[in-house]
């Protein structure tokens, strides 16, 4: 069968580069710089600034619809509003959509973006935007696929600011690396290394954690093949690689000694083998969950920061459905198959690790490259692109919960107050894990880069 087509991926505008800058300028707009209230609080620097030690970025890949979710406007006309009512949540005067009802009674958890916004319409382009926080190399583009100059997922980024001990992985991503089938460049850029190169790629955790005989592949050993085999194939491959070390010097690969380290210690690791098994967790947790592939890889997240792992980026699954990119059957997929999982796994997150006082800790994180456009199409009842307006959530890591940021005009198709970039989303993740503004780090030909490109939300933070 065909897969299905995307027609924003045929309407895409070349939009002028100046228009691409001024997004990024809007977003600047009502953050300002640091204030500080008293010597004391100067001292001791930003507020919030490092108090998270770890992030769990949950990545909507498809763009949810702002007005199905957390943007709600119910007195909007019946081709805007749409079907879903809003409900009250746990925090009065924050309502959201009627389908995240486990999450409503949370919001006291959880700090709402409501202005989120650019001009880039593209899936694979955007999808840089939000999971780097930089413009990518080939803007308003769904055929553009990963390259080495990729700015580095923000994963890959604290890899290599914050290194982790050997026997674990610094960034893990999960259950897939985020592809659309209807995309002529397929897989969306920005999730590797990029210009770090292939020892900050992330180690890679596919299938399906519900399944009864799931394990992790990358940590599979070669039928046979005992640890004390393995180490020896290590050093043998060690040899190898010091009789074509000056060849690799000279042809300036990459540096695949660095990944074959990992991965052994990986592979001999009882420490990483222990964090990635699911039996270990009682059945009323896991139900709790969802016993689905999305709540199953939250939940594997959530042992593997409770373990040490810095970062986990969890990518909306494979569902054959082309994901929260609902250009039809909007109201049906939103109710029936994508909020249900979606709810379950944030709501059930955010009561563990609040359980196991992991929450001020652990900034996580639940966005989409882009929102819906606030008029329904009738022939077929989707919501096209829409980047002008969409919204993001941000929980623990010091974000003071029960709060929205921002605000979008009636028909949730544009920023109304304090308008917010992706760039500033993600400068606010790297905020609250003790990134300063100014860090730079080299690529690889020396040349220093800017880890930030955009402004942290202080007014979040407790």
């Amino acid at each position: 069968m065909p897969h299905p087509t995307c027609s924003e991926f045929r309407r895409l505008a070349k939009l002028p580069r100046r228009d691409l800058l001024r997004a990024g300028a809007l977003g600047l707009l009502g953050t300002g710089l640091p204030r500080f209230n008293t010597a004391a609080e100067a001292a001791a620097g930003p507020v919030g600034f490092g108090r998270a030690k770890a992030c769990i970025f949950l990545f909507m890949w498809g763009g949810p619809s702002q007005l199905e979710s957390f943007d709600p406007k119910p007195e909007a006309p019946a081709e805007i509003r749409g079907e879903f009512d809003p409900i009250e949540t746990s925090v009065p005067g924050i309502q959201i959509s009627e389908h995240f009802t486990t999450l409503a009674q949370q919001m006291e958890k959880v700090a709402v973006i409501r202005s989120l916004n650019h001009t880039d319409p593209a899936h694979l382009s955007s999808g840089h935007a939000t999971l780097t926080g930089h413009w990518a190399p080939v803007v308003n583009s769904d055929a553009a696929p990963p390259s080495e100059k990729d700015t580095p997922h923000f994963g890959a980024m604290m890899s290599r600011l914050r290194p982790t001990p050997a026997d674990l992985p610094a960034f893990v991503t999960m259950p897939w690396l985020a592809l659309h089938p209807a995309a002529p460049g397929g897989r969306a850029p920005g999730q590797h290394g990029g210009w770090l190169g292939h020892k900050y790629d992330p180690f890679l955790v596919t299938g399906d954690p519900s399944a009864a005989d799931w394990n992790v592949p990358a940590l599979r050993l070669i039928d046979g093949l005992s640890q004390g085999r393995l180490l020896d194939r290590r050093e043998l491959l060690r040899d190898f690689d010091t009789l074509r070390m000056s060849i690799d010097r000279a042809a300036k690969v990459t540096d695949v000694g660095g990944q074959q380290d990992q991965a052994f210690e990986l592979l001999s690791s009882d420490r990483t083998r222990k964090a990635f098994d699911l039996s270990d967790e009682a059945a009323e947790v896991r139900d709790r969950y969802g016993r689905n592939i999305h709540g199953q890889s939250v939940l594997l997240a959530r042992r593997l920061v409770e373990r040490g792992v810095p970062v986990v980026s969890v990518n909306w699954h494979n569902d054959r459905k082309n994901f929260w990119d609902t250009h039809g059957n909007n109201f049906n997929r939103m109710k029936n198959d994508l909020v249900p999982p979606a709810d379950r796994a944030l709501s059930a997150l955010l009561a563990d690790l609040a359980e196991r006082d992991l929450l001020d800790q652990t900034i996580v994180a639940w966005v989409g490259e882009f929102g819906r456009r606030p008029t329904i199409d009738r022939g077929n009842a989707g919501r096209e692109h829409w980047p002008r307006c969409y919204n993001g959530l941000l929980a623990g890591g010091g974000i003071r919960g029960g709060q929205v940021y921002g605000s979008s005009d009636s028909h949730a198709a544009y920023p109304k107050e304090s308008p917010v970039s992706p760039l500033d989303y993600m400068a606010t993740i790297y905020h609250a894990l003790g990134i300063p503004e100014e860090q730079t780090v080299n690529d690889r030909t020396g040349r220093p880069q800017r880890v930030i490109a955009g402004q942290p939300l202080l007014p979040l933070f407790a």
